[in-house]
């Protein structure tokens, strides 16, 4: 399992949209993202302790390809062609990697 987290960074073009108008656009746009997909996201608002990003999206997948199919699908969607959003820095991780490093290498 790998955990990626994405940077984003609202423009003024989302942010003139009603708040309505932004989750309907966000559940139309994430839902065809995540679509016949093992993939998560959770999201997380920044914008009031940071001035590098608005957001950040958590993503959760079995595989770097899951995760890569998901983004190209994103970077397709109007949440980034419009564009409302920018990716400001792509993070992946290992939750726990040096754990996993020391079962392998005592092994």
């Amino acid at each position: 399992m790998i955990t990626v987290f994405v940077l984003l960074k609202t423009t003024v073009s989302w942010l003139r949209l009603s708040r309505d108008e932004r989750n309907a656009i966000a559940d139309k746009a994430l839902s065809s993202v995540l679509v016949n997909t093992d993939v998560t996201l959770r999201m997380f608002d920044a914008e009031a302790f940071t001035t590098r990003c608005t957001d950040v999206a958590m993503f959760q997948a079995k595989d770097m390809q899951s995760f890569y199919f998901a983004i190209e699908r994103l970077r397709d969607s109007v949440l980034i062609t419009e564009p409302y959003f920018e990716m400001v820095e792509i993070i992946p991780t290992i939750e726990d990697g040096f754990k996993i490093f020391e079962e392998q290498a005592s092994s």
